[in-house]
């Protein structure tokens, strides 16, 4: 990967944006597409758009959601404890004794989620996992006057880890889902942008927000856009990890390539069209099946005014809604190409009319 790519990447990992809060990410984001797209803009609602040959002849579209899993302060306990809510779908399992920041008008607080020892705990309570009610965030305040100096309700709080290589391509991170998706959108305009002579068509590159609470962002952007072909990335879930049946939810592994949607959220000469273009660049590719209108920004993109011919192409992920997930730059990398390579193929809007 690119130095500079890589640097971007980190940038995005490194600021905190759960669903509602994604202002600090998506300044990273509209910052490095301003050095290569004609437009960039923000929206009411929080999206960001990256343009590229505005007059071209069909709207093209393309989003990844920037927006990550996270809580917020819900309440603060007299003796100082933050009481907290998940926004989005957070496993609980795993945020007993994380370290996190509350994102502060004034900046980060840090803090640490913790609950009853277990030398405390009865032994049904041992059995069972912890609900939101019965966490809490400790700042080490004295009280809640001394809380309230340095906290407020609806403060957001994400967990604080950061963004480490292990092997080869693979990295670890919170908030993969979907920053590398917002990544990917913004590397393939980039690789347009190279090629912007040749460009036929007008393309627009979105960061989306509040994917994880209901594809929201992808809502309002696609209805601004209005375009005629749109690609949502995202990740999925690989089975290449202890416990997952590859028969249940397909043959997914990380380095494998992008992951292609085939169902009845997918345009059937889109799909086409990308599985051949795949092939013609020795790109990789893994297919799974998708029976039904998918959970990612590909369903708001289907349905939008009139319709419209749609894609979903996705990064294996594992320990997806955790502080470890991990993916494959190079699968990354290859998404981004593939988008790329593929929209570069395309001829006319009216070739996708099933």
């Amino acid at each position: 990967m690119e130095k500079n790519s890589l640097k971007f990447l980190k940038g995005l990992l490194d600021q905190a944006g759960p669903s509602g809060y994604e202002e600090q990410t998506s300044a990273v984001w509209r910052n490095y597409v301003q050095g290569f797209a004609d437009k960039v803009h923000g929206d009411f609602h929080g999206n960001s758009y990256g343009i590229l040959n505005e007059k071209g002849k069909t709207s093209i579209f393309m989003s990844g959601h920037i927006d990550e899993i996270g809580f917020v302060i819900s309440g603060i306990t007299e003796k100082g404890f933050l009481k907290i809510a998940p926004v989005g779908g957070i496993d609980l399992h795993v945020v007993v004794g994380q370290r996190v920041n509350v994102n502060t008008k004034k900046g980060e607080v840090y803090g640490v989620i913790g609950r009853k020892p277990i030398h405390l705990l009865t032994p049904e309570e041992r059995k069972k996992v912890s609900t939101a009610n019965e966490i809490w965030v400790d700042i080490g305040a004295k009280d809640k006057k001394d809380a309230e100096k340095i906290v407020e309700i609806g403060d957001a709080i994400t967990i604080d880890v950061g963004f480490k290589k292990l092997r080869g391509s693979l990295y670890v991170a919170r908030g993969f889902d979907d920053r590398i998706g917002a990544f990917t959108v913004a590397e393939a305009l980039r690789i347009l942008s190279e090629n912007k002579d040749k460009l036929r068509h007008k393309v627009t590159a979105v960061a989306s927000v509040q994917e994880e609470i209901g594809l929201r962002g992808a809502i309002t952007s696609v209805y601004n856009v209005n375009p005629q072909i749109g690609f949502a990335v995202d990740v999925t879930f690989s089975s290449d990890v202890p416990g997952i049946k590859p028969e249940i939810i397909g043959e997914v592994k990380l380095g494998g390539g992008p992951v292609i949607a085939r169902g009845p959220n997918i345009n059937p000469k889109l799909f086409a069209l990308i599985k051949k273009v795949a092939k013609e660049n020795k790109i990789p590719i893994q297919i799974v099946a998708a029976p039904r209108g998918t959970g990612t920004d590909a369903n708001a993109i289907q349905l939008s005014r009139g319709g419209v011919a749609t894609a979903l192409i996705s990064i294996p992920n594992r320990y997806m809604h955790t502080p470890v997930e991990v993916v494959s730059l190079k699968d990354a990398e290859n998404v981004a190409l593939l988008i790329a390579k593929t929209i570069m193929k395309i001829k006319n809007k009216d070739d996708f009319i099933l």
